[in-house]
């Protein structure tokens, strides 16, 4: 299993041990998550907690360009990023399931952005990353081709609305499962016609879900296995984790609960603070 550690650089992430002020701060919380053993380093500059407010493409940038252009200079088997023109570099291999262990040099790394022009921005500093987005293309309509033209791995999450209205948009009248393999059956069709190759699938938990649902898709992780793709879970400290799982009412919730039956149900990586 793949553990993914969280950067936010901004000032109202929900979970206030995973923001860090300035390029030094993130930094240390990279070092840090590479010592937990983190494999793919994910980057946000945008909160999405519920209820947070909107950010400007250009208040995105100014927060993840200087942590950007320092990553780009660290080392990775002994060759700095920056010796590899964008122009020229291939692909991330897609995210397979293995023992994550810490390695010399820079992690892989995500970036957490719904925002083609940042997509853009990024790698022209990076190279190839990760973009994780959590509208699957939704709330930009170039970030599907933007991703396909730059040759990236692209994590597409599920959602409803946005971090205002989504905790009033929960309901899935042919169940929460159902509704998720529909929606990635469609997703699937579109990055296929787009010309994304590499793609990992989040079920967006804590996203647009009350408690019940979100504990009914971990118990199903396995439905959405016939994609072919990895599944990544991001259930860490969300609200859904300190509520009963009504479908094991003898255990008592917990992120460290909610993330053991995810292992246990089938991710293949885990987004971690």
């Amino acid at each position: 299993m793949e553990l993914m550690g969280i950067v936010n650089v901004t000032p109202d992430s929900f979970y206030a041990p995973s923001r860090v002020d300035g390029t030094e701060a993130a930094m240390a919380r990279i070092a840090e998550l590479r010592g937990r053993g983190c494999s793919i380093i994910d980057i946000g500059a945008v909160s999405t907690r519920p209820g947070a407010a909107e950010v400007s493409v250009d208040e995105e940038w100014r927060r993840l360009e200087p942590v950007l252009t320092e990553i780009a200079g660290m080392p990775a088997d002994g060759v700095s990023l920056r010796s590899t023109p964008p122009s020229k570099a291939g692909p991330l291999p897609l995210m397979v399931p293995r023992v994550a262990q810490p390695l010399p040099g820079i992690p892989a790394i995500s970036i957490d952005t719904t925002s083609s022009e940042i997509v853009r921005k990024a790698y022209d500093i990076l190279g190839p990353f990760i973009v994780n987005d959590i509208s699957a293309g939704e709330d930009d309509p170039q970030m599907l081709a933007t991703v396909a033209e730059l040759g990236l791995s692209y994590i597409a999450m599920h959602k409803r609305g946005n971090p205002r209205t989504m905790d009033s948009l929960c309901e899935y009248p042919r169940g929460v499962v159902e509704a998720l393999d529909g929606y990635f059956t469609g997703f699937a069709a579109r990055a296929e016609s787009i010309g994304i190759k590499d793609w990992i699938l989040d079920p967006g938990f804590g996203f647009s879900k009350n408690p019940v649902q979100n504990w009914e898709l971990l118990e199903n992780l396995q439905a959405f296995r016939h994609f072919g793709r990895p599944i990544l879970v991001g259930v860490a400290d969300k609200r859904f984790t300190r509520t009963p799982n009504p479908f094991d009412p003898g255990a008592a919730p917990s992120s460290e609960y909610a993330e053991r039956l995810a292992k246990e149900r089938g991710a293949d990586i885990l987004r971690i603070h």
